[in-house]
């Protein structure tokens, strides 16, 4: 499963992605704005386990985000379990010299059509911590809609706060 976004492409995670990984993954600034799952420092061997997790999905639903000549990200979506099958919150990360260029819009807009025609969702969803307004433009840029502030929601680096909450549902993204 392939997705061209522009000159870029959502792909499978492969092993000798596991470099490039591990150099665009290991930035503070990156961590910083994700669940603690997500390490820093970012290893060789934290690339690893990360492909090797996404091999054998009953759905696909973690993407590699590509270049021509490497991983510089990645977008997923972790769909919902009983009530909430046909909701996913999606997230995603890109390597920082690729900020502030509209690849993450392109990337979450293509990313979001493929989540409801492919995976049959009904509704995306994202959550933003308060600190990060970039994240929260490229959801917007890509057609989510605020739906409210989670009043002291997530706990990151010792600092409480809020999170933004935004979501997408399939019928206006049509």
């Amino acid at each position: 499963m392939e997705i061209e976004v522009g000159e870029y492409k959502l792909r499978p995670w492969h092993i000798d992605d596991v470099p490039a990984l591990t150099k665009h993954a290991n930035n503070k600034r990156i961590a910083d704005n994700l669940r603690d799952i997500f390490p820093h420092p970012y290893t060789e061997k934290d690339a690893r386990e990360w492909i090797q997790s996404n091999h054998g999905a009953e759905r696909f639903t973690d993407f590699v985000i590509a270049t021509k000549s490497e991983a510089i990200g990645s977008i997923g979506a972790h769909i919902g379990p009983d009530i909430h099958r046909y909701s996913a919150e999606v997230g995603y990360w890109i390597g920082e010299s690729y900020w502030n260029k509209g690849v993450m819009t392109s990337v979450l807009k293509a990313f979001s059509q493929y989540a409801f025609d492919k995976l049959g969702m009904v509704r995306l969803y994202a959550t933003v911590f308060e600190w990060n307004p970039a994240s929260a433009r490229v959801l917007e840029k890509a057609g989510y809609s605020m739906e409210g502030r989670l009043r002291k929601y997530v706990t990151k680096n010792g600092r409480i706060a809020d999170a933004l909450l935004y979501a997408l549902v399939k019928e206006d993204a049509e």
